[in-house]
């Protein structure tokens, strides 16, 4: 009977503690984004001009509105996901991607699937804020065309 009475007194501790620790959250990328090229690092990809996004975040939806020139060429969509794990649609042109984001702490995860001009690709992005919400930084493992490799996007809130 002690056992269970001290397990029990532990476990209503643990919870009451677990209570006072400050809860992890989620980071908000809302914001008007453009990409900082000198510190971003496309690997086997071609350094776009620019891309800026500006992304509407109120958990779990979260749009984007993404351009970019140059680099794989100009392009321009409105992407809309949910943080929650769900499977979600997008397309940019005639290619069709399909998403689940889900959170690693403060870390937006999304893992995306599709064809971009025919050629299968998966990629693996973290999202991550610093510097007070001012930088986003996206790291990127892509596999496509039996290539890995991974990138670096790092944005500026503007």
């Amino acid at each position: 009977m002690r056992k269970v009475v001290s397990m029990l007194l532990f476990v209503a501790g643990a919870g009451l503690l677990g209570g006072l620790l400050p809860a992890q959250t989620k980071s908000d990328f809302s914001g008007n984004w453009k990409l900082n090229a000198s510190k971003s690092d496309f690997g086997l990809m071609p350094a776009p001009d620019s891309i800026t996004e500006k992304i509407v975040h109120q958990d779990p939806s979260l749009r984007v509105d993404y351009a970019q020139t140059g680099g794989t060429g100009d392009l321009t969509s409105n992407l809309v996901y949910t943080t929650d794990g769900k499977e979600c649609v997008n397309h940019l042109g005639d290619n069709e991607f399909k998403s689940t984001l889900r959170w690693d702490a403060a870390e937006l995860v999304a893992e995306t699937k599709g064809f971009f001009d025919g050629n299968e690709f998966t990629a693996k992005d973290r999202w991550s804020l610093t510097d007070g919400g001012k930088t986003m930084t996206v790291a990127r493992h892509v596999s496509a065309d039996g290539a890995d490799f991974d990138m670096k996007m790092v944005f500026e809130k503007q």
